[in-house]
């Protein structure tokens, strides 16, 4: 178990997150509704004040409880077999975190498949501590062990923090899931007869106040992918790549996926790829 001292740490600072986010939503409020009440605001002043929102928050990101709670999670015996993920194997041999997040998805030859980050935590959560992959994988985001695997990867790729993204393509299986990803990216389906690369495949593009990064170009898809696991202020979540591309999922008005399918891997081999040379800034912060 987490020692309960940390613990009640964590919830003091949680709580004083959540103060301080009160207090820069209502910050940002003020000023988006003073551009709403000048006659010469264009769309530009809105985005200024929401870059200028997002900057505010940065010195505080929470994410950074999650980074510590996540590197509890690594270090702590648990599960039947009372084991830590210290020998966990991420792609660059057991143990091993700097690095390890940029060259992810990636084809491990243990499973003899790609997998991303979320899918091989799963794997050393279950062959090193004997949890149950399968059951993590059903259990709903934001809920019992999901919560401790969205903080696993926050801390590991907090470890890759400005280093730049090299997903490997040696493997046939590493370039048959970048094609297979490029072919979900374009696939158009559903009631609104939607693809990825309907919002996220020219540059400029935005919904509402939301900018939307082109991920077929490295700027957009280290914004876009690099960006997590990220903390979500609008509801006080962290977030890893899989509940984000499920997100999309549910907006394009698709059946979910199944968590750690080869679907969303493969989407995140497909940005990973765009994004080489890019420097990571996971777990980043996001509206």
């Amino acid at each position: 178990m987490l020692n309960d001292l940390v613990l009640s740490s964590l919830r003091k600072k949680m709580n004083a997150a959540e103060g301080l986010e009160a207090l820069v939503r209502a910050l940002i409020l003020a000023l988006l509704m003073a551009i709403g009440a000048c006659p010469w605001a264009h769309a530009q002043s809105t985005a200024e004040a929401i870059a200028q929102y997002r900057a505010m928050l940065q010195d505080g990101n929470p994410a950074e409880l999650f980074v510590d709670k996540g590197e509890l999670l690594w270090n702590e015996p648990r599960g039947p077999l009372n084991a830590s993920l210290k020998a966990c194997d991420l792609g660059l041999g057991p143990g091993v975190l700097e690095g390890a997040w940029v060259q992810l998805p990636r084809y491990f030859k243990d499973t003899q498949r790609v997998q991303d980050l979320e899918s091989r935590l799963l794997t050393c959560m279950q062959t090193l501590q004997g949890l149950d992959a399968q059951s993590i994988a059903q259990t709903p985001f934001g809920v019992g062990e999901q919560i401790n695997v969205s903080a696993l990867a926050a801390f590991v790729s907090s470890k890759s923090q400005g280093m730049a993204f090299q997903l490997p393509q040696a493997h046939v299986e590493e370039r048959r899931f970048y094609e297979m990803g490029k072919r979900l990216f374009y696939t158009r389906a559903g009631p609104y007869d939607f693809s990825c690369s309907t919002c996220h495949s020219q540059s400029g593009k935005r919904i509402r106040l939301q900018d939307l990064p082109n991920l077929t170009t490295q700027e957009g898809a280290v914004a876009g992918f690099g960006a997590w696991p990220a903390y979500r202020v609008s509801n006080g979540q962290m977030w890893s790549m899989q509940q984000r591309l499920n997100d999309c999922f549910r907006q394009q008005r698709f059946p979910y996926p199944v968590f750690a399918s080869d679907a969303t891997i493969a989407l995140g081999v497909f940005m990973g790829v765009n994004a080489k040379g890019g420097q990571a800034v996971a777990p980043a912060l996001k509206r």
